[in-house]
């Protein structure tokens, strides 16, 4: 499947290419292009299945350790993939337990009030795109500020830098997305 995906972006891509340049730049950007050129971006922790022996967390629970700064899709009893992740900064570390409301591709990101008030420099809104700092995609954690999602800084990845999301990379953000689903449950441990 992620071959097929691959294949279909690169065709869209010079299709693009030769019908005009400046709608091939809009697919660098997000979209299907956007997806295939973030698989190739180097990453400081890569993920990889672990042996998982917390049989509380079912099948199908996304586990986030602040402290090791790792994010845990568990996928049966004895394994999980484990990600690295950006956290929350001192003041806003939280833990807790949240449902995923809503998932997007390419999100838009208007900063929250609380965040705006902190950075008055903050545009309103931004548009999705590889600079945007939402990412690639965004899960949405209840009826919070918070969410799991991409980012245009790998190199925050493993540091507690955050408002209080939990951030990954493309890469590896686009894979957990395409494991879940709406009603996921969200462990987040201190």
């Amino acid at each position: 499947m992620v071959r097929t995906k691959a294949y279909s972006a690169l065709a869209l891509f010079f299709g693009l290419v030769l019908a005009g340049g400046a709608q091939a730049a809009n697919f660098l950007d997000r979209g299907p292009v956007a997806d295939f050129v973030n698989n190739f971006r180097l990453q400081s922790i890569q993920s990889q299945t672990v042996a998982w022996r917390h049989p509380e967390y079912k099948k199908g629970t996304i586990v986030v350790s602040t402290k090791e700064r790792r994010l845990y899709y568990v996928l049966g009893p004895t394994r999980a993939i484990e990600y690295g992740v950006g956290v929350g900064r001192e003041g806003f570390t939280w833990s807790g337990v949240k449902t995923i409301t809503a998932k997007k591709e390419w999100p838009d990101w208007r900063p929250p009030a609380a965040m705006l008030k902190r950075r008055p420099d903050l545009p309103r809104h931004m548009e999705g795109g590889q600079d945007n700092p939402l990412g690639a995609r965004a899960l949405y954690l209840g009826s919070s500020d918070y969410r799991i999602h991409g980012s245009n800084e790998g190199d925050t990845i493993g540091e507690a830098v955050s408002s209080g999301c939990i951030r990954m990379t493309n890469r590896d953000v686009v894979d957990l997305y395409d494991r879940v689903k709406v009603g996921t449950r969200v462990v987040v441990l201190k």
